[in-house]
């Protein structure tokens, strides 16, 4: 594929390009086989809708559409670099990834394709579903055994729309005996159901698709600069507060004394395999966690905060604190719900 005359612009003159503007497509792209393998696992069902795929400004189905949108980032190596410098991570970037997250989308998209939520055994299975009474937040419960593990943060408690597309995800997956995953699951009750449900569509083509205009849902006309904006402050409002009282039993607060390291000095000097650890351990955001390695390091420097003494544990210590913050907000705080 030829590369768009923008590839080759630096960061800040790419970020003042709106992403409509860009010419983004999915055909032609290394996303195409990937899609093509969505397909062909529905097919392998004897499920015939393939949900049409669109580039958006991230993963969703829009309510009521059966339509899939993938983030235009993506599609282009260019855009992959940049959201990785910004965000620190791309979400979907390996094959495996993506994989699991155009499944659940796919089941969004047959929820809509096959009003789903009418059914009284769906509503029994996984509740009822009202899109006035959606809640921006949940929280999690990480270990119930009533919901699959699929996506990340528990992601299937979050609404009953959310559980039954990371069931269907799970249902899905090639090669997954998910019989003997969830055995002993209450969870195995709600894939049953699935297996049942989609067995009895085998061959048999949606309701009347709704029409729509890619455009009235693909929130690409904007740009790059006020894309990545909001999406930083987004990230970045998820995350607790941290306590001066935590900083103060790691370190020693007073005046500088020659020899000793400041905290801030040394939470730089190591921050890159703290935050490895962190992420590793809680299998939290890399942009979160550096925000919140970014907010310690300022507060140390606030308070004067420096090591009390060498301490070969001190890594430990700090990487233990820190993932200790991300999981209490993680198992008592509060999530955001995406589209």
């Amino acid at each position: 594929m030829d590369s768009p005359d923008w590839s080759s612009l630096s960061d800040d003159e790419l970020l003042e390009r709106k992403i409509s503007h860009l010419g983004l497509k999915l055909d032609g792209t290394s996303l195409q086989p990937l899609i093509q393998q969505l397909y062909a696992e529905l097919s392998q069902k004897g499920l015939v809708f393939h949900p049409p795929c669109h580039v958006g400004d991230e993963w969703f189905v829009p309510v009521g559409i059966p339509a899939i949108f993938i983030p235009f980032f993506l599609t282009h190596d260019r855009l992959r670099q940049l959201e990785k410098k910004i965000i620190l991570e791309v979400e979907g970037e390996t094959p495996e990834w993506f994989m699991k997250l155009i499944r659940h989308e796919a089941a969004h998209a047959y929820t809509y394709a096959y009003q789903f939520v009418r059914k009284r055994k769906w509503q029994q299975t996984f509740g009822k579903s009202d899109s006035d009474e959606t809640p921006s937040f949940y929280r999690p419960r990480p270990h119930s055994r009533s919901y699959v593990v699929h996506l990340d943060d528990w992601y299937a408690q979050s609404h009953p729309d959310e559980d039954f597309a990371e069931t269907f995800a799970v249902w899905l997956t090639p090669g997954l005996d998910w019989r003997a995953r969830y055995q002993d699951w209450r969870a195995l009750e709600k894939l049953e159901y699935v297996d049942e449900l989609m067995r009895s569509l085998a061959g048999k083509p949606p309701l009347p698709m709704p029409e729509y205009r890619v455009a009235d849902y693909d929130c690409l006309n904007v740009k790059l600069k006020t894309y990545y904006t909001k999406k930083r402050k987004d990230y970045e409002h998820s995350f607790p507060d941290f306590y001066d009282k935590d900083l103060r039993q790691l370190f020693d607060a007073g005046e500088d004394v020659e020899g000793r390291v400041q905290a801030s000095v040394y939470l730089r000097r190591h921050r890159r395999d703290l935050e490895d650890a962190v992420c590793k351990w809680s299998n939290e955001n890399k942009y979160r966690v550096n925000k919140l390695v970014g907010k310690l390091i300022d507060r140390c420097d606030q308070l004067n905060l420096h090591l009390k003494s060498y301490d070969p544990k001190q890594n430990l210590q700090v990487s233990a604190y820190i993932t200790t913050l991300v999981m209490n907000h993680l198992f008592t705080g509060k999530f955001k719900r995406t589209k």
